[in-house]
């Protein structure tokens, strides 16, 4: 598989990952996540109907009407057929052999008496007991219809008030009590008081059912486009049920064709929007597009912020708010660069919007915010730098979140400090957006402006002992660095890049500084040695700096500097040397043995770095610093490198070519500008004695 088929196959299986990560996290209707309570205030736009809905009681009402009916509800029963009769013989059974006939005759009395008057369960008695007018009804038929009948409860009897009767009345008839007197006969009255008088559950249901539907009927109409609850108003529970009608009716008004077709757009709208990131970093950022490390990055990136967004948004009211969507615009920038940055950050607050309750007001505030820290930064060189885009930021938040007040209310009355304290949070949470940055670093490999900072700062122990050991080198890369930091502002390079690069390209030396012109003091060690072995020795610079490089850890794109600010040009002193001294008859001189190792430079900043070490190299060999001799120098030595094809490799243009030429012609002739002779004293000044 080519190489570019395997990439854009790469880049594909991104963008396809980040759609279905965000796909299964969002939420999958189309009706909003409101998140509400009784008795606090409504925290979202006003919300109007989107079609007719019927007004239900408030649960509480609902309930309390239903109490009223359950106190007043009137049991429906049925007399139970052959119970008493059964009772009787049953009884009679018991008794024969234990009570006289008289007894038996009496208390056979008494049972038809208590059934006459009705024995109902226990439960039904207790609820004819609560009710008001101690009455029941009783289900039959009237000329063939169904009809409930009224009855007087206030006779009837529980079973144990049944027994308690019997037991008075035989008492009272001069009897002893029944428990006393004979036990078996107790014990057959408990047996045999059964209810005749039973709860007739069917029609009892039916028509407690037919009285709570007044309970949950419609007491009203909210019509298409009316105001359910606006901004700021107090969830009453009235308006609480009145939401969760809307709810309710809001989900069953979408069928599954519907949220079918709801997924799809969501879809849709994360690719579109992740298809104009690849077409911007594709037409105005190649280097981006077509590394894959960097595309995975910032893939990931956006993904995961967006995730958090979701999560933050499904879990926490207004959490949303707390998510720092300005760190994106930052982190971007400070590995890439403001327009790609902003572009990430756009990206991301539109896919995130998906699950804001107000799209436009969100949209807006992190816009705002993001592109106020994005501008405030520029470069990230120090960490307090951090500390006002965040403040900055929350001072957007501040600002955009009352202009979106003024326009929806016209009023700051319904202003939420509980919003403000999120903005507040979010700020700080920006404010260690550092320690993202140093994650990242490590994780990808990229390196921050930040770290570039402390690198070329001089006080760095690698420095220090350039410094120390190879003052000569020391001082050549500090006038490198300033030159090659010059052109690369003046072409809008990486500047810090070029400055930090140009401070670590010779560090190399410090195996033989002595061997190095600027390090000589009157000894030349070339002097007597072949200019092969010179020249091996001057080459070995690039090798033995990138093994110290990697022995300090230096970021691979401060050490692509050490090989390619030489590229594949050619020691050409010593080869001319060795071309020179070559004798009739001798081997012509291999060229390849005085050639640096390269690669030539592949990035606008190793290519100025090429052309600031030759120019800056060459120019202590000048005698006129006169404009002409120093624009001569300019232009031979880097037209050389053009002509030998050293700059193939690099982005850079012509264009940019000739205004690096420029600067360098500038800056050499401010540093070997001719100075003013001071005049010598003559004469002694009258003050002197």
């Amino acid at each position: 598989m080519k190489k570019e088929t395997k990439s854009r196959l790469l880049r594909m299986a991104l963008l396809v990952s980040a759609t279905i990560v965000l796909l299964l996290l969002l939420p999958h209707n189309d009706a909003q996540n409101y998140v509400y309570e009784p008795n606090q205030p409504w925290r979202y736009p006003l919300l109007m109907a989107d079609f007719d809905m019927e007004i239900k009681r408030d649960s509480a009402s609902a309930q309390q009407m239903r109490d009223s009916i359950n106190r007043n509800f009137q049991p429906i029963v049925k007399r139970a057929a052959n119970v008493e009769e059964n009772a009787v013989t049953r009884f009679n059974a018991a008794i024969t052999n234990v009570a006289p006939a008289p007894v038996r005759h009496l208390l056979v009395n008494l049972l038809h008496e208590i059934y006459g008057r009705g024995v109902v369960d226990s439960h039904t008695y207790e609820r004819i007991r609560r009710n008001p007018h101690n009455a029941i009804r009783v289900a039959n038929k009237i000329n063939g219809a169904p009809a409930l009948t009224v009855v007087d409860a206030a006779e009837m009897l529980s079973p144990a008030m049944a027994f308690e009767y019997l037991d008075s009345a035989y008492r009272e008839s001069g009897g002893p009590m029944l428990e006393e007197h004979n036990e078996e006969i107790a014990r057959a009255l408990n047996a045999v008081l059964v209810p005749n008088i039973v709860l007739d559950t069917v029609a009892d249901s039916k028509y407690r059912a037919q009285d709570y539907l007044a309970a949950d009927a419609s007491i009203g109409v909210i019509k298409k486009g009316q105001r359910i609850v606006d901004r700021g108003e107090i969830v009453t529970p009235q308006i609480y049920t009145n939401l969760n009608t809307y709810m309710q009716k809001l989900e069953e008004s979408r069928g599954e064709h519907d949220s079918t077709y709801f997924y799809i757009g969501q879809a849709l709208f994360i690719i579109i929007w992740l298809g104009c990131l690849y077409m911007f970093l594709k037409i105005y950022r190649p280097a981006i597009f077509r590394s894959i490390k960097q595309m995975t990055f910032i893939m990931s990136f956006i993904t995961l912020f967006a995730a958090f967004a979701i999560l933050m948004f499904e879990y926490i009211n207004n959490g949303i708010f707390l998510v720092p969507f300005a760190a994106v615009a930052v982190v971007i920038m400070v590995f890439f660069d403001a327009r790609t940055a902003i572009f990430s950050l756009l990206v991301t607050v539109l896919i995130s919007s998906l699950v804001a309750i107000d799209p436009h007001q969100f949209i807006f505030l992190e816009l705002i915010a993001g592109l106020s820290a994005a501008l405030s930064i520029h470069i990230l060189s120090q960490r307090s730098q951090l500390l006002r885009t965040a403040a900055i930021t929350f001072l957007a938040y501040l600002v955009c979140y009352t202009t979106m007040l003024l326009l929806d209310e016209g009023t700051l009355h319904d202003f939420e400090w509980r919003l403000v304290g999120m903005f507040a949070i979010n700020a700080v949470v920006l404010s260690f957006v550092y320690i993202l940055i140093l994650v990242i670093e490590k994780i990808f490999g990229f390196t921050s402006t930040v770290t570039l900072v402390e690198l070329s700062d001089i006080n760095n122990p690698m420095l220090r002992r350039l410094a120390e050991e190879a003052p000569g080198t020391f001082q050549h890369s500090m006038q490198v660095s300033t030159l090659a930091s010059e052109a690369a502002r003046a072409i809008n390079a990486n500047t810090q890049l070029v400055r930090t690069g140009a401070l670590y390209h010779d560090i190399g030396k410090l195996d033989s500084p002595i061997f190095f012109t600027e390090n000589q003091h009157g000894v030349n060690p070339h002097a007597g040695l072949d200019p092969e072995v010179s020249a091996h020795k001057i080459i070995s610079h690039v090798t033995q700096g990138l093994q110290l490089a990697q022995k300090i850890k230096l970021p691979q794109v401060v050490r692509a500097f050490i090989p390619e600010h030489h590229g594949r040009s050619v020691t050409r002193y010593f080869y001319n040397t060795a071309v020179n001294n070559r004798k009739e008859g001798d081997e012509p001189v291999d060229k390849k043995k005085f050639m640096y190792p390269g690669p030539n430079p592949r990035s606008r900043e190793t290519a100025i770095l090429m052309m600031a070490d030759s120019v800056e190299a060459a120019s202590r060999s000048l005698s006129d610093y006169s404009p002409e001799a120093i624009n001569n120098l300019v232009d031979k030595i880097i037209d050389t490198q053009v002509k030998d094809g050293l700059f193939n490799e690099s982005p850079i243009s012509f264009r940019d070519i000739e205004i690096i030429k420029d600067t360098f012609k500038k800056r050499l002739g401010t540093i070997y500008h001719a100075r003013v002779a001071y005049p010598e004293l003559k004469k002694s000044s009258p003050t002197e004695s």
